[in-house]
């Protein structure tokens, strides 16, 4: 958007301020009203929001940190809230398939993070994604490295699913498979197939959250 001039830097940022602050009002005045689990779920978003970006967080420049302190809650909580704010307990599936979800979209930030890494590099204070570090770790094939190591980790939980949600198991270990493949097998320099992988790694996303949703 700042880019093609649909709005300047200062504004995106000063529109950012006034719905943060809306949106902790918000906050305030849901746990004033007792609805503490959509104000929970809310300030976790909010958190997520903030501590990723901003000072003095910016866990985003930091290798993994970002991921697991700011993302993952947000995105788990997401998957979760679904089933905690319907029924009176959370249970296991509900559990499971937010935390396959979450490290899936894990997984996809990382891809999406391997065309800026050099711009990540020239950011100032410089921008160490675990893409970031991971490169300058092991070389620049190993860009790929986080992407691979949250997609191990959703195959990985899939065993937990068991023989009483076989067919969720084996649709994940499908979509995760995959998943991998493209990853080993993208041009990493070549930010148009990245970008075109990336989307059909987005796509088998949204299939693995409603295989899940459906073999529960």
């Amino acid at each position: 958007m700042i880019q093609t001039g649909i709005i300047s830097a200062s504004s995106l940022w000063l529109l950012g301020k006034w719905l943060i602050f809306s949106l902790s009002m918000i906050v305030i005045g849901l746990l004033i009203f007792d609805y503490f689990k959509i104000a929970l779920l809310l300030a976790i978003g909010i958190w997520g929001a903030i501590s990723y970006s901003l000072p003095p967080f910016r866990f985003s420049y930091r290798p993994f940190i970002g991921e697991w302190l700011s993302m993952f809650p947000s995105v788990f909580v997401l998957g979760l809230a679904g089933a905690w704010l319907a029924l009176d307990s959370i249970p296991e599936w509900a559990l499971q398939n937010a935390i396959f979800n979450a490290l899936f979209c894990l997984a996809w930030v990382m891809v999406h993070h391997i065309p800026d890494r050099e711009a990540d590099r020239m950011a100032t204070p410089i921008k160490q994604t675990s893409v970031v570090w991971a490169e300058e770790k092991f070389g620049a094939a190993f860009s790929r490295l986080p992407a691979l190591l949250y997609f191990a980790l959703v195959g990985l939980c899939a065993v937990w699913l068991g023989t009483d949600r076989i067919w969720a198991m084996i649709g994940t270990l499908a979509v995760v498979g995959t998943a991998i493949f493209l990853v080993l097998r993208m041009q990493i320099d070549d930010p148009y197939q990245v970008s075109a992988y990336e989307k059909i790694i987005l796509i088998l996303a949204m299939i693995n959250g409603v295989w899940l949703g459906i073999f529960i």
